[in-house]
Protein backbone atom coordinates (compact mmCIF):
# COMPACT_ATOMS: atom_id res chain seq x y z
CA UNK A 1 0.00 0.00 0.00
CA UNK A 2 2.76 2.13 0.96
CA UNK A 3 4.50 1.31 -2.23
CA UNK A 4 0.96 2.29 -4.03
CA UNK A 5 0.66 6.24 -2.39
CA UNK A 6 4.38 6.48 -3.32
CA UNK A 7 3.76 6.02 -6.89
CA UNK A 8 0.74 7.98 -7.14
CA UNK A 9 2.48 10.96 -5.31
CA UNK A 10 5.24 10.97 -7.93
CA UNK A 11 2.89 10.51 -10.84
CA UNK A 12 0.78 13.80 -9.43
CA UNK A 13 4.47 15.14 -8.67
CA UNK A 14 5.62 14.56 -12.01
CA UNK A 15 2.43 16.22 -13.91
CA UNK A 16 2.41 18.79 -12.09
CA UNK A 17 5.62 20.30 -13.27
CA UNK A 18 5.08 19.17 -16.49
CA UNK A 19 2.08 21.26 -16.95
CA UNK A 20 2.03 24.74 -18.01
CA UNK A 21 0.73 27.15 -15.04
CA UNK A 22 -2.96 28.66 -15.48
CA UNK A 23 -1.80 32.05 -16.26
CA UNK A 24 0.56 30.91 -18.43
CA UNK A 25 0.69 33.61 -21.26
CA UNK A 26 0.36 31.78 -24.87
CA UNK A 27 3.08 31.52 -27.47
CA UNK A 28 2.49 34.26 -29.62
CA UNK A 29 1.96 36.64 -26.55
CA UNK A 30 -1.61 37.50 -27.47
CA UNK A 31 -3.67 38.55 -24.72
CA UNK A 32 -7.25 37.20 -23.49
CA UNK A 33 -9.97 39.21 -25.78
CA UNK A 34 -7.47 39.83 -28.66
CA UNK A 35 -8.66 37.89 -31.71
CA UNK A 36 -6.94 35.63 -33.83
CA UNK A 37 -4.60 37.43 -37.14
CA UNK A 38 -4.44 40.37 -34.63
CA UNK A 39 -0.65 41.14 -33.62
CA UNK A 40 0.41 44.10 -31.29
CA UNK A 41 2.47 46.76 -32.56
CA UNK A 42 5.65 48.22 -31.26
CA UNK A 43 6.69 51.58 -31.92
CA UNK A 44 9.35 51.01 -34.61
CA UNK A 45 6.79 48.31 -36.52
CA UNK A 46 4.11 51.04 -36.61
CA UNK A 47 6.77 53.11 -38.50
CA UNK A 48 7.59 50.19 -40.86
CA UNK A 49 4.08 49.23 -41.20
CA UNK A 50 2.61 52.68 -42.21
CA UNK A 51 5.51 53.65 -44.57
CA UNK A 52 5.33 49.91 -46.40
CA UNK A 53 1.64 50.46 -46.78
CA UNK A 54 1.98 53.23 -49.12
CA UNK A 55 -0.96 54.81 -47.52
CA UNK A 56 -0.47 59.15 -47.56
CA UNK A 57 -3.12 62.00 -47.05
CA UNK A 58 -1.81 65.70 -48.02
CA UNK A 59 -4.14 67.91 -45.65
CA UNK A 60 -6.70 69.72 -48.43
CA UNK A 61 -7.03 73.29 -49.16
CA UNK A 62 -8.19 75.05 -45.97
CA UNK A 63 -11.68 75.45 -45.54
CA UNK A 64 -14.26 75.94 -43.21
CA UNK A 65 -12.40 73.45 -40.52
CA UNK A 66 -10.00 75.88 -39.27
CA UNK A 67 -6.96 74.69 -36.31
CA UNK A 68 -7.09 76.75 -32.68
CA UNK A 69 -5.59 80.22 -33.15
CA UNK A 70 -2.12 80.28 -31.89
CA UNK A 71 -1.24 77.39 -33.52
CA UNK A 72 0.02 79.45 -36.22
CA UNK A 73 -2.00 76.69 -38.72
CA UNK A 74 0.70 74.22 -38.59
CA UNK A 75 0.94 70.51 -36.41
CA UNK A 76 3.92 70.17 -33.98
CA UNK A 77 6.31 67.69 -34.54
CA UNK A 78 5.24 64.61 -32.56
CA UNK A 79 7.62 62.84 -30.21
CA UNK A 80 8.56 59.85 -32.14
CA UNK A 81 10.08 59.20 -35.59
CA UNK A 82 6.59 57.63 -37.26
CA UNK A 83 5.10 61.34 -38.03
CA UNK A 84 1.66 62.52 -37.77
CA UNK A 85 -0.78 60.17 -38.45
CA UNK A 86 -4.52 60.34 -39.83
CA UNK A 87 -7.01 57.76 -38.39
CA UNK A 88 -9.71 56.49 -40.23
CA UNK A 89 -12.81 54.59 -39.61
CA UNK A 90 -13.73 51.49 -41.68
CA UNK A 91 -17.30 51.83 -40.92
CA UNK A 92 -18.16 55.07 -42.16
CA UNK A 93 -14.72 55.90 -44.41
CA UNK A 94 -14.34 58.57 -42.26
CA UNK A 95 -10.99 60.20 -40.86
CA UNK A 96 -11.26 61.11 -36.75
CA UNK A 97 -10.77 64.79 -35.97
CA UNK A 98 -10.59 67.00 -32.90
CA UNK A 99 -13.83 68.79 -31.64
CA UNK A 100 -11.59 71.35 -29.97
CA UNK A 101 -15.08 73.63 -30.18
CA UNK A 102 -17.15 71.69 -28.17
CA UNK A 103 -18.62 72.56 -24.92
CA UNK A 104 -17.83 70.96 -21.79
CA UNK A 105 -17.76 67.89 -20.71
CA UNK A 106 -17.29 66.90 -24.74
CA UNK A 107 -14.62 69.45 -25.16
CA UNK A 108 -11.69 67.35 -27.40
CA UNK A 109 -14.01 64.84 -28.75
CA UNK A 110 -12.77 62.43 -30.94
CA UNK A 111 -14.93 62.22 -33.63
CA UNK A 112 -14.73 59.63 -37.63
CA UNK A 113 -16.53 62.52 -39.59
CA UNK A 114 -13.87 64.18 -41.86
CA UNK A 115 -14.02 63.35 -45.74
CA UNK A 116 -10.58 64.32 -46.09
CA UNK A 117 -7.75 65.82 -43.71
CA UNK A 118 -7.84 69.66 -43.77
CA UNK A 119 -5.08 69.91 -41.41
CA UNK A 120 -4.34 69.53 -37.88
CA UNK A 121 -7.90 68.63 -36.94
CA UNK A 122 -6.92 65.30 -38.29
CA UNK A 123 -3.52 64.88 -37.39
CA UNK A 124 -2.32 62.47 -34.32
CA UNK A 125 1.14 61.96 -32.70
CA UNK A 126 1.71 58.22 -31.74
CA UNK A 127 3.97 58.33 -29.31
CA UNK A 128 5.40 54.90 -27.87
CA UNK A 129 7.07 54.50 -24.29
CA UNK A 130 9.30 51.41 -24.58
CA UNK A 131 9.09 50.93 -20.28
CA UNK A 132 5.10 50.46 -20.68
CA UNK A 133 4.60 48.78 -24.31
CA UNK A 134 1.89 51.20 -25.00
CA UNK A 135 1.53 54.61 -27.14
CA UNK A 136 0.07 57.61 -25.87
CA UNK A 137 -1.95 59.19 -28.56
CA UNK A 138 -1.32 63.20 -29.18
CA UNK A 139 -3.91 65.63 -31.08
CA UNK A 140 -1.92 67.67 -33.05
CA UNK A 141 -5.23 69.80 -33.40
CA UNK A 142 -4.71 71.17 -29.67
CA UNK A 143 -1.43 69.40 -28.27
CA UNK A 144 -3.40 67.19 -26.12
CA UNK A 145 -3.26 63.79 -25.29
CA UNK A 146 -6.14 61.00 -25.77
CA UNK A 147 -8.01 59.60 -23.09
CA UNK A 148 -10.71 57.33 -22.04
CA UNK A 149 -13.21 58.87 -20.05
CA UNK A 150 -14.21 55.93 -18.17
CA UNK A 151 -15.89 57.80 -15.53
CA UNK A 152 -18.71 59.23 -17.80
CA UNK A 153 -22.06 57.85 -17.54
CA UNK A 154 -24.31 56.79 -20.18
CA UNK A 155 -23.64 57.05 -23.81
CA UNK A 156 -20.47 59.70 -23.54
CA UNK A 157 -19.11 56.75 -21.30
CA UNK A 158 -15.25 55.47 -22.03
CA UNK A 159 -15.62 58.81 -25.13
CA UNK A 160 -12.22 59.43 -26.13
CA UNK A 161 -11.18 63.28 -25.51
CA UNK A 162 -7.57 64.71 -25.94
CA UNK A 163 -7.99 66.60 -23.29
CA UNK A 164 -4.75 65.85 -20.94
CA UNK A 165 -1.46 67.59 -20.53
CA UNK A 166 0.78 64.20 -19.67
CA UNK A 167 0.22 60.84 -20.27
CA UNK A 168 -0.87 58.58 -17.72
CA UNK A 169 -3.07 55.20 -17.72
CA UNK A 170 -5.84 56.71 -18.79
CA UNK A 171 -4.17 58.02 -21.84
CA UNK A 172 -2.45 54.40 -22.49
CA UNK A 173 -3.31 52.33 -25.38
CA UNK A 174 -2.54 49.10 -27.34
CA UNK A 175 -2.10 49.18 -31.39
CA UNK A 176 -2.94 46.10 -33.13
CA UNK A 177 -2.63 45.07 -36.77
CA UNK A 178 -4.30 42.48 -39.09
CA UNK A 179 -1.51 41.76 -41.88
CA UNK A 180 -4.63 40.06 -43.81
CA UNK A 181 -6.81 42.97 -43.72
CA UNK A 182 -3.91 45.73 -43.32
CA UNK A 183 -5.54 47.38 -40.59
CA UNK A 184 -5.53 48.48 -37.57
CA UNK A 185 -7.26 48.15 -33.82
CA UNK A 186 -6.79 50.36 -30.80
CA UNK A 187 -7.01 48.90 -27.05
CA UNK A 188 -7.32 50.84 -24.08
CA UNK A 189 -5.22 49.85 -21.31
CA UNK A 190 -7.70 51.33 -18.66
CA UNK A 191 -10.19 49.22 -19.25
CA UNK A 192 -8.77 46.78 -21.73
CA UNK A 193 -11.37 47.42 -24.52
CA UNK A 194 -10.94 48.06 -28.35
CA UNK A 195 -11.85 51.45 -29.67
CA UNK A 196 -15.29 51.54 -31.56
CA UNK A 197 -16.97 54.27 -34.26
CA UNK A 198 -20.08 54.87 -32.86
CA UNK A 199 -22.01 54.89 -36.56
CA UNK A 200 -25.03 54.87 -35.01
CA UNK A 201 -25.20 57.70 -32.47
CA UNK A 202 -27.05 60.83 -33.91
CA UNK A 203 -26.45 64.31 -32.50
CA UNK A 204 -22.99 65.91 -31.58
CA UNK A 205 -21.69 62.40 -30.47
CA UNK A 206 -22.52 60.55 -33.84
CA UNK A 207 -19.12 58.91 -34.75
CA UNK A 208 -17.55 59.40 -31.73
CA UNK A 209 -14.86 56.93 -30.77
CA UNK A 210 -15.13 55.11 -27.44
CA UNK A 211 -13.10 52.17 -26.07
CA UNK A 212 -16.18 49.79 -25.23
CA UNK A 213 -16.08 46.99 -27.56
CA UNK A 214 -14.57 43.15 -25.54
CA UNK A 215 -13.77 42.25 -29.33
CA UNK A 216 -12.87 43.25 -33.12
CA UNK A 217 -16.18 42.46 -33.82
CA UNK A 218 -15.93 43.76 -37.29
CA UNK A 219 -15.38 47.58 -39.27
CA UNK A 220 -16.89 48.92 -35.52
CA UNK A 221 -13.10 48.46 -34.69
CA UNK A 222 -11.52 48.60 -37.71
CA UNK A 223 -9.13 51.80 -38.71
CA UNK A 224 -6.35 52.33 -41.34
CA UNK A 225 -3.64 54.56 -40.25
CA UNK A 226 -2.20 57.25 -43.13
CA UNK A 227 0.67 59.32 -43.21
CA UNK A 228 0.31 62.50 -43.18
CA UNK A 229 2.59 64.25 -45.93
CA UNK A 230 3.03 67.78 -47.14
Amino acid sequence: MTSALLSLSALLTASALAAPSAGAAPHDDRPAGVPAGWERVAGADLTHITGASGRQQSPSAPGRQQPLSGSGGNASAPADESGPLAVKSMRNGRFTATEVNYAAPNTGALRARSTAVTGAWESFAFEWDEAGQTYAIKSLANNRYVAVEKNFTGQAQNTLRARSTTAGGWERFEVYHNEDLNLYALRSTLNNLFVAMENSYTGSLQYTLRARSADVTGSWEQFDLYNIVG
